[in-house]
């Protein structure tokens, strides 16, 4: 056995407050090397003649990975206080491993097992329960419809006559967004996240001019307030994008450093090297990226970080937005985000905070900070596998175990599960132009745990590359839509609100892989349903029993949706078309 592969944190993903009064436990050891996990768990003042009173349970296999297999159980503690340890098997030997580390026998010292204290409803990781329902699409404001023609900026271009650059315009506003709602509702979408909507010179509007202010070209506050009032009317939720890690080129405090240089009031609202300050031929002071035009802000300052507060207070009082988006969130101080989270909280318990990172964001979710990070730990693994084909069925499988464990289960409920956006190349040129292989993504990510999110457009087949190509103008002609595909992410949608299991609420788990077939096997599951995804993601036509048997409801796509066809696979051999899929929902089944 490798006891040197055995590992356990008494914090963060490891062990964690599900609810008020489940804790769950997590234990990883070596793959393939441990036979059987079981915890020994006690209260810490539960003695009799001076012995530690403990209970034994089993734990489940929740998941493995290349290197790793995880085990997991939930347990509620009677008093809220729990000491543990685990006993570890397999054909030759057991081991007992707790806080001071491995044994041959249950140690007899209650002290030297790990120890979670307490169990405070308080310190419960808490995330607004309404996000687990929802499905998000992102729009980018300036390119989804232009409804009023009279705040079109200068120099505005046709509809969608030519390609997308860093610097053209073709007038999309709140009036454009309004005017599509219902085309929103029908597909099944209950929240929308906005991209940068105020004042900036760009058409992305990522280098912000005034916080408080509405960009004019998407309309005015009185035009915003209405937007918001009619996507509550529908039920959609709406998330606006805060650039706090730093300002526009415009922004007048940073207009005022330039031209006042080091007498200026706000010269210690940015991160100044020197002076002059100077943004040619290299800005002289701290920027996102390397970009002069985008001059990071110093939140740990008073003011600034007044200032910011006051603006994530006030589109939630005066608008009655739902939830930030919070752009490069991992280079702002944890300091700020704390205290943006208490004011956020303060005015709209339920809002939603959400940070951009683009990797493990353990850190940022401890329930201090952030409700959810966006999910590109998980978007790179599904891209990688189903769009370009980088992939094979063994090693995506470990990415998304991976990916599952990252974080505790209340986490993952509420994750922000993209599969591109306006920083990536679209979805359908990922894969190469293959509608098949773009609807297994969606059938993925929509039966996924978490929140999905689409990015306007890819749901009706429109194609980009990186930046600015990604960003082209909405296509609202029905003759240029790929209306299958819509139809197909509609299907998807009302079979995720349609069952919990096919959302979250449910385990997840790969039943199989296979590497040479490029077809995996994946399980959603309750006490009381289960699930069952086949999937060929292979050119190829690929036939098999895939480990299951038993009497089955097969999910079955018609023009009205997924319909429900009883099946005895134990009779059959299970088809997959080339990147083709079957849905089986359990009757009786059981699984190899």
């Amino acid at each position: 056995m490798l006891m040197e592969a055995i590992y356990h944190r008494p914090k963060d993903n490891f062990v964690y407050a599900y609810n008020h009064e489940t804790l769950h436990i997590i234990l990883r050891t070596g793959k393939s090397d441990v036979d059987s996990v079981d915890l020994l768990f006690g209260d810490p003042y539960h003695i009799d003649n001076e012995q530690w009173l403990y209970k034994i349970a089993a734990m489940e296999k929740s998941g493995s990975t290349k290197m790793h297999d995880y085990w997991k159980i939930a347990v509620k503690p009677e008093f809220r206080r729990m000491r543990y340890g685990f006993r570890c098997s397999n054909s030759d030997k057991t081991v007992y491993y707790t806080e001071r580390g491995f044994s041959e026998s249950a140690s007899t010292d209650k002290d030297s097992y790990f120890c979670f204290p307490y169990l405070h409803k308080g310190d419960v990781f808490s995330a607004p329960a309404w996000v687990k329902e929802t499905v998000w699409y992102q729009i980018f404001p300036e390119r989804f419809a232009n409804g009023n023609l009279s705040n079109d900026p200068v120099g505005t271009l046709p509809w969608g006559e030519t390609d997308p650059t860093p610097s053209n315009f073709f007038g999309g506003d709140f009036h454009g967004v309004m005017e599509h709602l219902d085309y929103l509702v029908d597909l099944g979408i209950n929240g929308i996240y906005f991209t940068p909507i105020f004042k900036a010179h760009s058409n992305h509007k990522y280098d912000t001019i005034d916080y408080m202010e509405i960009d004019p070209q998407f309309g005015d506050k009185d035009t915003f307030r209405r937007l918001v009032s009619e996507c509550h009317k529908r039920g959609i939720r709406v998330m606006l994008d805060a650039v706090f890690n730093h300002s526009g080129y415009y922004f007048a405090p940073f207009q005022d450093v330039l031209e006042h240089q080091d007498k200026s009031a706000y010269r210690d609202w940015f991160h100044l090297w020197d002076f002059p300050v100077v943004t040619e031929p290299k800005p002289n002071y701290d920027t996102f990226a390397f970009g002069a035009s985008m001059p990071k802000l110093n939140t740990e300052h008073p003011d600034v970080k007044q200032y910011l507060l006051d603006v994530a207070r006030y589109w939630i009082e005066e608008f009655d937005i739902d939830g930030w988006r919070l752009d490069v969130a991992n280079e702002v101080d944890h300091a700020f985000w704390r205290e943006f989270r208490e004011v956020v909280k303060s005015v709209k318990p339920d809002a939603y905070i959400l940070g951009e990172i683009w990797h493990d964001s353990m850190p940022w979710l401890l329930g201090d900070q952030f409700d959810a990070v966006m999910n590109y730990p998980f978007t790179n693994g599904t891209i990688d596998f189903f769009a370009k084909q980088e992939m094979d069925a063994s090693t995506f499988a470990n990415s998304i175990t991976k990916v599952l464990h990252m974080y505790p289960a209340n986490v993952n409920e509420v994750a922000f599960n993209l599969l591109d956006s306006h920083d990536t190349p679209r979805i359908l040129t990922l894969a190469g132009g293959n509608v098949d292989r773009v609807k297994l993504l969606y059938l993925f990510q929509l039966t996924f745990i978490g929140t999905p999110c689409i990015y306007y457009g890819d749901e009706i087949g429109m194609t980009g590359g990186q930046d600015p190509g990604c960003r082209a103008c909405m296509i609202w002609d029905k003759d240029k839509q790929n209306r299958d595909l819509f139809h197909f992410v509609k299907a998807l949608i009302s079979l995720r609100k349609s069952n919990s299991v096919y959302a979250n609420g449910a385990n997840f788990r790969f039943l199989h892989v296979d590497d040479a077939k490029n077809t995996i096997v994946y399980e959603k599951y309750t006490e009381d349903n289960r699930v069952i995804f086949v999937v060929n993601n292979s050119s190829e036509h690929v036939t098999g029993s895939f480990g299951l048997s038993g009497m089955f409801d097969e999910q079955i796509l018609t023009e009205f949706g997924f319909q429900k066809n009883l099946v005895d696979t134990g009779k059959i051999s299970i088809d997959l078309a080339p990147y083709g899929f079957r849905i089986f929902e359990r009757v009786d089944v059981k699984v190899d």
